[in-house]
């Protein structure tokens, strides 16, 4: 079995990420999620609109996702990789280069981002809509 793993914070869930998550999945048997916890966000001075309990549930209802792990850390993928004998992780390739270091541990493939949708220009459209 061939299993891929890929990050996010899944936030306000869109075609974006459906398209990311069913790309990932074609790439193997087995999808895990490593889906950054309210407190790693915190961290990384994100807000989500959706708790971390709520992003997991809908994330585990969507069929390419086989599992969903919490991210707590920056440095926690080598062993998210080996503990779950991963062998083929998967980023947006807005990431391009940051994760070759897990190319010692397995196959790292950054895929195209689906042009026209983010979570970030949601946010803003919405703000912008609210405020006029």
């Amino acid at each position: 079995m061939k299993k891929v793993l890929t990050y996010g914070t899944f936030d306000l869930l869109h075609w974006g990420h459906i398209n990311l998550l069913s790309r990932a999945k074609d790439l193997g048997d087995h999808l895990t999620v490593g889906l950054s916890a309210d407190e790693f966000n915190a961290i990384k001075n994100k807000k989500s609109y959706h708790s971390f309990e709520n992003r997991k549930m809908i994330l585990e209802s969507i069929r390419y996702v086989d599992e969903v792990i919490a991210e707590k850390t920056w440095d926690q993928k080598i062993s998210d990789v080996v503990d779950n004998n991963i062998d083929i992780f998967v980023m947006g390739d807005d990431w391009e280069g940051k994760f070759d270091f897990l190319k010692e541990y397995c196959e790292v493939v950054y895929l195209p981002r689906t042009i026209g949708i983010s979570t970030s220009q949601i946010k803003k459209d919405l703000f912008t809509v609210k405020n006029g």
